[in-house]
């Protein structure tokens, strides 16, 4: 059995067989879902947020773009993708829409500063464009992007459903230049929709309308350490104002964001390594892939034997480490009173091109031909994360995310084959 090359002298691996209980993670946190301002202060400010974008839109900048994709042969596939503002949202997304085919652009001759982006297959939209205030509007009324006060949930809702019924929508455009409300842009519908941002999964119909849900979650040590090396060392930001800007986020966001998490089907935690001792720079993570169990039409990935608990040091002649090498972790476990599959890389890659032997040893992983994963990771080796598990992770729930999207279309294919039938 080729799996069992890991009990060589070259690696490291210990089984544990599934015992039928399980370790509890967290428990069931109760979240209020509220949207909508009160008080006729906030309203006044909603007023002045609108005003602002009229008079940018009466100075030209409000040209509508068309934002075309080819028709779907079904009901749109819904996509929802939470997470903070900086937590590489935008880099999965990159991701995923190589897995589909074609890369993703904003839509050509609308306005340049439009949040969507469009490939042979999907559209996605960023979800600051539902904002009901702009810059402006949340500085006056107190209140973060973050608050669902902020944000335009009913109109978020009403347009996602008209998408995936496959009817075309007017999207509001959230100008992150400008600050401001620009002229909407029509979207038609597309095969596959992603919709990213803070809130996807915090109201509930909104929630409901997803066949698919990600939550990239980062834990605040890291958050912390990227925040310093970007602010700091890029744009010359004082660590003081740094703090001062996380914790001036993190009531709202540990309120109305941290909490989505329960409802995700695939969640990608990013931690400090366990490799190092008392590591403080954030450069070696620990990523942790937390997949649900008993989501319609996916199952979730596992190392070498379904169901098990193991622990893999694949370092070895096979897969080249430097300090502090690498160690795989596969079991089940539960998550916010959810059976889940847990999948964890600690460490990083030397050499890309040897992730082949680890992509060998993975199952239900949803390729299409032998060494695809390795294929996607070396085609993107730029892009911030590929050489741990955040890339790997990202990349493995693209794929993941295509068969889901394969399996529904062709339920939808055979419901339609029967029914014909039928008449």
């Amino acid at each position: 059995m080729a799996a069992m090359a890991c009990t060589s002298a070259a690696s490291k691996t210990v089984f544990t067989p599934r015992l039928g209980s399980v370790k509890s993670v967290k428990s069931v946190r109760s979240v209020q879902l509220t949207s909508a301002f009160h008080g006729q202060s906030v309203a006044r400010v909603s007023q002045v947020a609108r005003f602002k974008s009229a008079d940018v839109v009466s100075k030209g900048a409000g040209r509508r773009a068309v934002v075309v994709c080819k028709a779907a042969d079904g009901k749109t596939v819904v996509i929802g993708l939470a997470a903070d503002s900086g937590c590489g949202k935008s880099t999965f997304m990159r991701r995923l829409t190589s897995v589909f085919g074609g890369a993703a652009s904003p839509p050509k001759g609308g306005n340049p500063d439009s949040n969507t982006l469009i490939s042979d297959t999907t559209t996605v939209i960023c979800l600051d464009d539902y904002h009901s205030l702009d810059r402006y509007g949340r500085k006056e009324a107190a209140v973060t992007a973050l608050d669902p006060r902020a944000n335009n949930f009913d109109l978020m809702y009403e347009q996602v459903k008209a998408l995936k019924e496959g009817k075309s929508v007017e999207k509001p455009i959230y100008n992150h230049v400008t600050g401001l409300l620009d002229a909407p842009e029509t979207i038609h519908p597309p095969k596959i929709l992603v919709i990213e941002g803070l809130h996807p999964m915090y109201d509930e119909r909104v929630r409901e309308l997803l066949d698919f849900s990600i939550y990239l979650d980062i834990s605040d040590d890291v958050k912390f350490a990227w925040k310093i090396q970007r602010d700091m060392a890029e744009r010359g930001h004082s660590l003081e104002s740094i703090k001062a800007s996380i914790a001036a986020r993190k009531p709202d966001f540990d309120a109305f964001i941290d909490p989505q998490k329960q409802y995700a089907d695939v969640v990608i935690q990013v931690l400090p390594t366990q490799l190092i001792p008392d590591d403080n720079e954030g450069k070696v993570l620990r990523v942790r892939m937390v997949m649900k169990e008993g989501v319609p039409f996916f199952e979730p990935v596992y190392l070498f034997d379904e169901g098990s608990t193991i622990s893999w040091i694949p370092c070895g002649r096979k897969l080249t480490c430097s300090y502090p090498g690498i160690k795989f972790f596969y079991g089940p476990d539960t998550y916010y009173g959810n059976e889940v599959s847990v999948l964890e890389m600690d460490g990083q890659f030397d050499k890309l091109d040897e992730l082949i032997y680890v992509e060998s040893h993975l199952s239900n992983i949803s390729t299409k031909f032998y060494g695809e994963i390795t294929q996607q990771m070396l085609k993107h080796a730029d892009f911030p994360g590929s050489n741990n598990g955040t890339g790997l992770f990202q990349t493995i729930c693209g794929l993941k995310i295509r068969g889901v999207y394969e399996r529904i279309l062709a339920n939808q294919n055979n419901a339609a084959t029967l029914e014909s039938a039928k008449a």
